[in-house]
């Protein structure tokens, strides 16, 4: 697996149904989204992408205001500790959902807040354990700490992995859970293509007095 994200979205509704309505990407609501995230902050214009690729580096951000809906894509959302998400980035209503996972140390993260409160978090990698399991698990992780997507082959020691199941897969099913498609693994013809979600991309433009 290859996938990697970091994203926060916010959403005044179902997620999913209001990203297969493809609504029209508002470019202005978007760069006051930005603004809103990142006070104190330039960014300039750097073309279009979309919602598959939500991994850019530091200094670019990727976001997109719709009715009912935002996302904004940074590696600053890439933590281990994703309860411990700055306020700033966390909507006062509806639910903000926060998405992260890097395939090369299989980790996966994920937490859910409504109207700001904070309902589930969790974090882990197979080197660095659990970093964090906060709240009640919600209903689409359930098969899988019950052991029913191992991340070991049928006649390998279950002991070999140290979860029942793969970060990543579970990653996955987040996706599809939260936002209606998915990145990688087998994917069902009826899910959202996120190619179709396009996104606004941005630099940050740092003052002309520093030098590093």
């Amino acid at each position: 697996m290859g996938a990697k994200t970091w994203m926060v979205v916010h959403a005044e509704g179902d997620t999913r149904s209001l990203l297969r309505s493809r609504q029209a990407l508002d470019e202005s609501a978007t760069r006051d989204f930005v603004a809103r995230l990142f006070p104190g902050r330039k960014f300039r214009d750097q073309g279009r992408g979309d919602l598959s690729y939500t991994n850019p580096p530091k200094g670019k951000l990727f976001a997109g205001s719709y009715p009912s809906l935002r996302i904004a894509a940074s590696i600053e959302f890439g933590k281990d500790y994703p309860s411990k998400l700055p306020a700033q980035y966390i909507a006062p209503t509806g639910t903000t959902y926060l998405h992260a996972m890097h395939s090369v140390v299989d980790w996966f993260a994920f937490a859910v807040w409504e109207n700001g409160i904070l309902v589930r978090a969790l974090s882990l990698s197979p080197d660095s354990g659990i970093l964090e399991d906060i709240g009640d698990r919600l209903a689409f992780e359930h098969p899988f700490w019950d052991g029913k997507h191992p991340a070991v082959e049928p006649d390998e020691d279950p002991s070999a992995y140290p979860f029942p199941f793969h970060p990543l897969e579970l990653g996955e099913a987040a996706l599809k859970e939260f936002f209606g498609y998915q990145l990688e693994g087998f994917i069902d013809p009826e899910l959202l293509e996120p190619e179709h979600i396009p996104l606004l991309h941005f630099i940050q433009v740092k003052p002309w007095w520093r030098f590093w």
